[in-house]
Order: C-alpha cells, then structure tokens, then sequence
C-alpha cells in the first residue's frame, strides 16, 4: 500500500459510523488514521530485518497479534481487525472479493490523556504512577510463561541484543571522548552478564520470561475511562517481548529518570515490588537500564543517518549524551544505605518511609505487607503471634540481603520493639558495606490511637493493627539505647530536615569506613 491508498480512505461515506473529520499520524512503520471516535492503524510494507510486514500476509498477521497482545491490557480500547476490499484508488470495507489491506481498529482517545503529554503539561500526579504500577503488576501475574524449549529468555539469547547494540552505535559515533565512555559502558555490561549469568537462567527456570509488553514508557499508556491503561505492545518481534518481567520494569524506570522524575521512578519500582514480591529481580534491574537507556541512545543516533541540519544534528547528541549518562549511572555502586524504621503502630513510619523512599532512591520492605503474604491462608488473629512476628523478621532479612546485594538502598519499615531486631538488622547492613541508621518515630498516645482508628475506617492501609495491638505493642517496646545512635523524629518535622540530617550521618559514616579501610 501507499500514499494514494492512505489518501482515499479518507472518505467519510467509507465508514460505518460518524466522521468528524480525518488527522493522519505517520511513522516510519505505519499509518495512523483518526476519524473522531475511531483510529485506523495501517502497517506500511517495510521490512527491517526486525521488523517484516513486507506482505499482506505478513501484515495480516501481524495485525491479529496486535489486536491479540493489546487486549490482554486494553480490551476496550483494541476493537477488531478491519480488512479492506476494492483497490488501492477505491477501497472499501464492505466484503467484496480478496482483501487488498487490513487495519487494526481502536478507540479513539484524547491526546492530552497520553502519561506522557500529562508529564510535559505538568499534570502527570502519584496515582498514575501507582496505578500504572498495579496494573503491569497483574499483567506480569497473568501473562504466559515462555516454553521450556523456547530460546527466548537463555542467558545467551538475552545478552546478544546488548552486544548488537554496542556493536551499531560503534559505527555511528567518532569522538575519543564517546567512543572511550562506550568501551566503558561495553566493558562494564559484558562483565555485569558474566556476574549475572546464573540469575538469568535461574529467573528463566522461574517463570520470570513471559510475554510482556515490551516498550513501556509513558508515551504508551493513557487514560481510559479515567483508568491508566497500558497499550502498544510490540507485537512485530517475539524476541522483542517474550522477555524478564523485570526488563519491562526498567524499560519505565529508565524513562522516567530521562524526564527528570528520579521521585516516580522509585515510587513505580516500590509500588511493583510490595505488589509482586520480586525482589530477586532488583540483581538484574541495573542491566536492563543499561540496555534500555542504550537501545534509545542508539534510535537517537540513526536519525544522523538521514538528512539533518546542524540544530538537530545537536539535538540528536544531546539526546545520545543523556541516555548514555542514564547507563553510566547503572555502572557505579555506592555504599549502601540502610534505614532501620522504629517504632509502634500509628506513628507514621510507613508515610515518613515513603517519602525517603522518593527522596533517597530506596526499596522498601514493609512488614504488613510482606505479613500478609507469608500469612495469607491464616487467621488474622494468628499474624500478630509472637512465633509469627519471629517468621516476619527472619523473611525481612532474607529479602533485605537481596536489596543490598543489588546495591540498592534499604529502608526496612516496621516496628523494630525488640532491640536484638535492630541489632540484627545492623548487622546486616554493615556485613553488606552499608550504612545502618535508626529512624525512631514517635507521637503522643492519643494521636497514635486516633490515626489507628481513621485508618481503620479508610481500610485502605495494609497495616491490619488495632488499638488492641498498639497497647500491646507499647507494653512491649524495648527503648533504644546511646549506642544505637537513632535519629528521634516525629511525623510533623519538615522532611528536608530530616534529609540533612541523614546526609550528615552517611557522610560521617563514609569518612570512618574509608579511614578503616587505609
């Protein structure tokens, strides 16, 4: 098909419903036809190697697989495959014949409710990204695990698109100064997947390679009905989407940190994992930024391949340096930090902790609702036990490991009431090169029991905590002791104070341990 063919399904009388009037979006791979309610996809006759819709009978196919893939996230928004008849000067959709085309049908929605346009009209809010966060979450819960004899998702086959990208970028830069950081970055990515070889194959063995969406970002999820909703998958390359869960994870993460939104990234990446429990995944999160950041580093760069100006031409590098920045970023590991929340019920500790999660980049692990799921089929009565808070804190420790063996901030969100609780805790960071800090948070009785109750009444925190457990909880408390050194905060001190604070500390810690260390 072509332009002329483009041109006359622009026909109002074509279409069996209303046209308010006809906008055409081209890219170098399609069509976009947008009627008013509807949009008509068409699949131009390329073929990339990657990508072939060089045949109608590719192009058939294809489409069913977009229309097959995107309604597994956007049933309401995928409507049908549409084939055309007649000619390329006379086409028509009633059924006369072979047909000569075929397009994907689509509701037609609102540009501005695109995340991304919401994000560069500064309207982009936290709910987005939570429920965007719940809603990959589920999909990732849904989709299919890839076949035990399938290539996709061997260690091998994961790596050999990282190699390919190095290999083309190489081709298209000159400077000493790029091609140096690029060696860097190549060096840093072969000796991460040697590290790595054996989480790969384990993540496979564990059903972590499904068939996921592929190209998250926030140009491809918009609201529909009010709702996030996710849509676009790649559908074109099955290499492209039979993938770790976890690469469909940093594919967001890395796009939001390139629009300057470090703050929803960390919450997206926190929201995920309390959802999904997949803190394994954190050993692998680094290397999929990597490659993401580097697969957009290198679409930037083949715009030079066509005519450009000089304004662009600086356009595309500046782009190239900052996706380039994005992976160098994934390179370097500091010493960990990790914050010991303490405290009882009520005493805001888990919105303090969400707060430095945003802020200082951590993952959080939240006793409530790792509670939850270690005790999902028991009695609600029987999670608060003394045998069963031992359980809590043993799997907090495992999962903690998994944080700071990623090199990941920690922030462990719980009560902490038992000083030998801190003091594993500790431990455990610093046995990790970490940083330990104590976070004491604390309120008078009568507001602890107040937040208890309207949160109660909201039912919208996954704490499950009564009065009954807050005077319990106080009568067990342990209090801290002068060599604990714990910061002493309530709800209400500013978080910018509490900020400094924790710098000061980590940079105290910093010159000690490389005092130490000389």
């Amino acid at each position: 098909m072509n332009q002329t063919f483009v041109s006359a399904l622009q026909n109002p009388e074509l279409f069996p419903h209303p046209v308010s009037g006809f906008e055409l979006i081209e890219t170098h791979i399609s069509w976009v036809l947008l009627t008013g309610d509807f949009v008509y996809k068409i699949k131009k006759p390329v073929n990339f190697g990657f990508l072939d819709y060089s045949t109608l009978e590719q192009r058939a196919h294809f489409c069913k697989e977009e229309l097959r893939l995107n309604q597994r996230l956007a049933p309401d928004l995928y409507l049908a495959v549409i084939p055309v008849y007649g000619s390329a000067e006379s086409p028509s959709l009633k059924p006369d014949g072979q047909p000569i085309e075929y397009m994907v049908k689509t509701r037609q929605f609102r540009q501005q409710d695109l995340l991304g346009n919401l994000q560069r009209d500064g309207l982009l809010q936290n709910w987005h990204i939570d429920q965007l966060a719940e809603r990959l979450a589920a999909f990732h819960a849904d989709i299919q695990t890839v076949a035990a004899d399938a290539p996709q998702g061997l260690p091998e086959q994961v790596h050999a698109p990282v190699t390919q990208n190095f290999e083309q970028i190489r081709q298209l830069i000159n400077q000493p100064d790029q091609l140096s950081r690029l060696q860097t970055l190549e060096n840093w990515a072969n000796t991460t997947f040697d590290r790595l070889h054996a989480q790969l194959q384990q993540r496979r063995d564990s059903g972590f390679i499904r068939e996921c969406h592929g190209d998250i970002y926030l140009d491809n999820v918009t609201l529909v009905d009010g709702q996030v909703t996710l849509f676009d998958c790649i559908e074109f390359n099955e290499d492209f989407r039979w993938i770790d869960t976890m690469s469909d994870v940093a594919f967001m993460v890395m796009d939001l940190r390139d629009r300057q939104l470090d703050r929803l990234a960390n919450r997206f990446l926190n929201r995920y994992l309390e959802i999904t429990g997949d803190y394994a995944g954190l050993a692998v999160l680094d290397y999929y930024i990597a490659y993401r950041a580097m697969v957009r580093a290198k679409v930037a760069l083949l715009r030079l391949t066509q005519p450009i100006d000089e304004a662009g031409r600086l356009e595309v590098m500046q782009r190239y340096t900052g996706y380039i920045s994005l992976a160098m970023a994934c390179c370097t590991r500091n010493k960990p930090l990790g914050l010991i929340m303490h405290g009882v019920s009520g005493s805001g500790k888990s919105t303090l902790g969400l707060q430095l999660v945003e802020q200082l980049g951590c993952v959080r692990l939240r006793s409530d609702i790792e509670r939850q799921r270690l005790f999902a089929d028991h009695k609600e009565s029987d999670r608060y036990s003394a045998q069963a808070g031992d359980a809590v804190y043993q799997l907090l420790g495992r999962l903690s490991q998994l944080v700071l063996d990623a090199g990941r901030n920690l922030l462990i969100d719980a009560t902490h009431l038992q000083q030998r609780q801190r003091q594993l805790a500790r431990e455990q960071i610093t046995a990790s090169s970490g940083i330990a800090l104590i976070l004491h948070c604390h309120a008078p009785l009568e507001q602890l029991e107040q937040r208890i109750q309207q949160r109660q009444q909201q039912g919208e925190d996954p704490s499950e905590a009564d009065i009954d457990i807050l005077h319990k909880q106080l009568a067990a408390l342990q209090p801290l002791v002068s060599d604990e050194q714990a910061i002493s905060l309530d709800a209400n001190q500013p978080l910018v104070n509490l900020l400094q604070e924790i710098g000061k500390r980590r940079d105290a810690a910093c010159v000690t341990s490389n005092s130490t260390e000389k």
